[in-house]
C-alpha cells in the first residue's frame, strides 16, 4: 500500500461529496429535514432551527462509493463498513424521528442502545470468523496482554464509547467535520505503515468525504450531518483503531472527542452528586460560546487541538 492510492482515494471522495451537496441539500430542504434546536442549549444557536439536517448522508455515500472503488475484499473491508455503515443507520433512524415526530430527541435511550450493540456483535462475529488477534498492546512500548473473550467487551465498549464521544463533538459548524478529518487522516498514516490496506483506503476515503462536506457545513453552515454522520464517523474511527491493533491509540488520536464526552460525564456527575456544574454548559464545546468565544474561535481552537493529539499519536506509534 502506498500513499499515492490514498491520496487518489481521498480526492475522489472528496470530489464526489462536493458533488452530492448540491442535489442532497436540496432534497432535504423540500422534505423540510431542518434541524431542531434544543430548547436548553445556546440561545444563539435558536437561529439555527430549520437548516437541512441528516447531511450524513452525503459522507456516507461519497465515502462507501470511494471505499468501493479502491478498496480490496478482504475481511477487514466488510467489518469497516458494518461498523461505519450501521452506526450510520442507527444514526438514520435517530434523525429521521426526530424530523418526523417535530422533537429535538429521537430514538430512544434503550433504541439507540439496542442498535449500537447489535453492530458492535456483528463487528465481533466477524473478528471472531477471522482469527483477530485478542492482545491489546500499549502504544510506544512492546508490552502486550492477551485479552481472550475479554477483547471482545472491550470491542463493544470502544464502539459505544467512540459512537458517542463523536456525536457529542458535533454542536457548532464545522467542529466535528475537522476534527474527524484530523483523526482519521491520522489513522491513514498508522493504516499505510500497518500494511493495513482497506483500512488506510477505508480512512483516506473518511478525509476526502468530510473535507468535502465541510464545503456545506463550515459556519455558516448550510447543511448539519446529523447523527447520520456522527454515529458513522464514531463507529468507524473505532472499528479503524481495532483492525490496525492501535486500540489505545485511539485515546490520543480521537483525544478531542474524549474531552467532549468527558465534559458531559463529569458536568453530570458533578450535579447529581453536588447539585453543582462544572461547566457553563457541556459538552465542553458550549462552555467556551458561554464564556463569550464565537463559534469560529471555539471551533479552531478545537482544530488546532486535533491537530497536535494527531501528530501525538503519530509521534506515539512510531516509537
Amino acid at each position: 500500500m502506498d500513499y499515492g492510492s490514498v491520496l487518489l482515494t481521498l480526492g475522489v471522495s472528496f470530489v464526489l461529496a462536493v458533488l452530492l451537496g448540491p442535489l442532497l441539500i436540496p432534497l432535504l430542504r423540500r422534505m423540510k429535514f431542518g434541524q431542531q434546536v434544543r430548547d436548553d442549549g445556546p440561545q444563539s444557536h435558536l437561529k439555527k432551527s430549520g437548516t437541512p439536517t441528516m447531511g450524513g448522508i452525503i459522507i456516507m455515500l461519497a465515502l462507501t462509493l470511494a471505499f468501493l472503488k479502491f478498496s480490496e475484499r478482504g475481511f477487514e473491508f466488510w467489518a469497516l463498513l458494518v461498523a461505519c455503515l450501521g452506526f450510520g443507520l442507527v444514526g438514520f433512524l435517530d434523525d429521521y424521528i426526530k424530523i418526523a415526530f417535530k422533537r429535538s430527541l429521537g430514538l430512544t435511550a434503550k433504541q439507540k442502545l439496542f442498535g449500537q450493540l447489535l453492530f458492535s456483535i456483528l463487528f465481533c462475529g466477524i473478528l471472531y470468523a477471522n482469527d483477530h488477534p485478542t492482545t491489546l498492546g500499549i502504544p510506544g512500548t512492546h508490552l502486550s496482554w492477551q485479552l481472550g473473550w475479554g477483547y471482545y467487551v472491550l470491542v463493544v465498549i470502544m464502539f459505544f464509547a467512540s459512537s458517542n464521544a463523536v456525536n457529542f463533538t458535533d454542536g457548532l459548524d464545522g467542529l466535528l467535520s475537522g476534527t474527524s478529518a484530523l483523526a482519521f487522516g491520522a489513522f491513514s498514516v498508522v493504516a499505510v505503515e500497518a500494511a493495513e490496506p482497506q483500512s488506510a483506503v477505508f480512512c483516506a476515503a473518511v478525509v476526502g468525504a468530510v473535507l468535502g462536506f465541510l464545503v456545506y457545513n463550515a459556519h455558516p453552515a448550510k447543511v448539519f450531518m446529523g447523527d447520520t454522520g456522527s454515529l458513522g464517523l464514531g463507529g468507524g474511527i473505532a472499528a479503524v483503531a481495532i483492525l490496525t491493533k492501535t486500540e489505545i491509540l485511539l485515546i490520543v488520536i480521537g483525544g478531542v472527542f474524549v474531552l467532549e464526552m468527558l465534559s458531559v460525564i463529569l458536568q453530570v456527575a458533578s450535579f447529581k452528586t453536588r447539585g453543582k456544574r462544572i461547566f457553563k454548559m457541556s459538552p465542553i464545546h458550549h462552555h467556551f460560546e458561554l464564556s463569550g468565544w464565537s463559534e469560529w474561535r471555539v471551533v479552531a481552537v478545537f482544530w488546532l487541538a486535533g491537530l497536535i493529539l494527531a501528530a501525538a499519536g503519530l509521534f506515539l506509534y512510531k516509537m
